[in-house]
């Protein structure tokens, strides 16, 4: 698609002065931005939705008037310093729309954990929009075979849980156990795949014959049904008395995560991943940590864990290899335990 078929105006999904009783608006009058240098601008196909887009229309946090950061489309237009061949090219924008390059954090490759990172719907507008603005340097490219529809989600659930999976190494080693909390949700289920088809044993914790279902397909090995067991006792039975190797906490409740560190053997280690209210504070002292070894206590929802940039597959590898469902339509901020 050319420049000059590109309209001036668009419909997008509007943010008005957010509050718990906010409405999300469609507004039909808003002018599509420009690229500017290594910038370019995508024509949307499809945009997955995330709990913190609720956040947002909530004002649980500084974002901006258009939300969505899981979009999928074609670039119809670049701007000044972008290789000709990316036009046309289907690609994702995510969480992360552009890290810094330049300080310290950057150059050892934890690009995710930049201070300077600029976000999409949070330093940008997001994704929510007929045409949307990326940085060049930051697309994933998506492959022919994978539909929009299921490639949106992978570009903030599936790369959350690809990077929680891979907190787990070098500690958790395959065949053994791997806890995940909120395994039936939106990014749960994925997680269970890429655990699954590192080796790991996963115990799927939810709750509901639904859940126990999914979980089982997507490749655990025992289903705990928070709402029926007393799940400490039930993940210390399945792991010899001792707790599983790793823990991963998808839920954002304050209940999950004052059971989850119940969940895991010393020297084990435990990923955050779900984000419970600001306030809540995490239920392990310093001493508690140091006695029991335990390792990765980071909060990787905060961060996406969206290192993938442009011409990275890993994520795509991963999908190929796994069942590869995903769930555009699950709520991704449940109520687990």
């Amino acid at each position: 698609m050319g420049a000059e078929s590109i309209p001036s105006k668009q419909t997008v999904a509007w943010i008005e002065n957010p509050r718990p009783e906010c409405v999300l608006q469609i507004r039909n009058d808003v002018e599509v931005q420009q690229p500017a240098e290594n910038e370019v601008l995508v024509k949307l196909e499809c945009s997955g939705i995330c709990h913190s887009d609720c956040m947002n229309v909530e004002g649980r946090g500084n974002y901006t008037a258009v939300p969505g950061h899981e979009g999928v489309g074609h670039v119809v237009k670049l701007g000044s310093g972008v290789p000709a061949s990316l036009l046309g090219k289907r690609v994702g924008t995510k969480w992360l729309w552009k890290a810094c390059g330049e300080c310290s954090t950057c150059k050892k490759g934890k690009i995710n954990h930049c201070a300077k990172q600029l976000n999409t719907g949070r330093s940008v507008w997001g994704t929510l929009q007929q045409y949307y603005v990326a940085h060049a340097d930051f697309l994933t490219m998506i492959p022919e075979g994978v539909k929009s529809e299921v490639a949106a989600p992978l570009l903030c659930a599936g790369l959350s849980l690809a990077g929680a999976v891979s907190k787990l190494e070098p500690e958790v080693q395959p065949g053994e156990f791997v806890a995940i909390v909120g395994a039936g949700g939106g990014l749960g289920h994925i997680g269970v795949q890429y655990a699954a088809i590192k080796g790991y044993k996963v115990i799927a914790i939810d709750s509901g014959e639904e859940k126990e279902k999914l979980s089982k397909e997507m490749g655990a090995v025992a289903f705990v049904d928070f709402g029926k067991q007393d799940v400490v006792q039930a993940v210390k039975d399945l792991t010899g008395g001792e707790g599983a190797h790793g823990v991963i906490c998808v839920a954002g409740s304050e209940r999950a995560y004052i059971q989850a560190p119940e969940l895991v053997r010393n020297s084990g280690v435990f990923v955050c991943v779900g984000l419970p209210p600001a306030s809540f504070m995490f239920p392990m002292s310093p001493i508690h940590i140091a006695n029991r070894g335990m390792f990765n206590l980071e909060v990787l929802a905060a961060v996406r864990a969206n290192d993938c940039r442009l011409g990275d597959s890993r994520f795509v590898g991963w999908y190929e290899r796994a069942d590869g469902r995903t769930s555009s339509t699950r709520p991704r901020g449940e109520n687990h335990p």
